[in-house]
């Protein structure tokens, strides 16, 4: 079984895109879990009008939340199938998604399969992309793309909250540097991403420089440059 979860906060605009392309999923052995942070719009109502439709297998909670990765942590705790996957509010996946990760699933204990992300601009497709997981130490994969055994979450933690936006980096890089977890490229579209803004962008780049300086993959010196620079960045996306 594939347990699928879906953080959330105040996404009536999304969310039902999102429901929608887990309920006409091709593959059928899944559950799907939604952690919303204690919405004040119609995201609930939105929720709740679906659950007869998925006849069982869909489930929430409302209640506040420390983010995003605090919701994923709550939904992977909650979450009885062998592999989970993590679809975002805004985003949706393939109609064959769940098909082609169950598929090529090796049934490793310790296993990351990842694939093909299109990235959202203005409601065009903008771009297809996939990075190869053997270069974790220079750039994250694609995260709205993966499932992860919910062994390796047991064996290795859930996301660290000291990070707002890249504390799915400093997971993976955990997992990759261990040795003991197998990555399994797909070379097809699983999700679609909305591509957000410069300055929310920025947070992440401060975040993964400071992953990377902690975990002896650059140097401080180094840190510090990126983080100056991001800030100038920042500055100048304000004006």
């Amino acid at each position: 079984m594939i347990s699928l979860i879906t953080p959330c906060f105040n996404s009536e605009k999304t969310i039902e895109a999102t429901i929608r392309s887990v309920y006409e999923q091709t593959y059928t052995n899944f559950e799907y879990i939604i952690v919303d942070g204690g919405s004040t719009d119609n995201t609930v109502s939105i929720i709740e009008k679906w659950i007869p439709l998925f006849e069982g297998r869909l489930s929430y909670i409302s209640e506040a939340d420390k983010g995003i990765y605090d919701a994923m942590n709550k939904g992977i705790n909650m979450a009885k199938g062998n592999l989970i996957g993590i679809v975002n509010s805004d985003d949706w996946y393939e109609k064959n998604t769940l098909q082609v990760v169950a598929q090529n699933y090796t049934q490793k204990n310790y296993e990351v399969i990842y694939g093909i992300q299109r990235n959202i601009k203005n409601e065009q497709e903008h771009s297809l992309f996939i990075k190869s997981h053997e270069f974790l130490k220079e750039h994250m994969i694609t995260h709205p793309t993966c499932f992860v055994t919910k062994e390796t979450y047991k064996k290795f933690g859930l996301f660290n909250l000291q990070y707002r936006s890249s504390a799915d980096y400093e997971f993976m890089l955990r997992l990759f540097l261990s040795q003991k977890v197998k990555f399994t490229p797909i070379n097809e579209v699983l999700s679609n991403f909305r591509v957000g803004g410069m300055s929310s962008g920025q947070i992440g780049v401060r975040e993964t420089a400071k992953i990377k300086q902690l975990f002896g993959i650059i140097s401080k010196k180094q840190y510090y440059f990126i983080t100056i620079k991001s800030h100038l960045y920042s500055l100048i996306a304000k004006k």
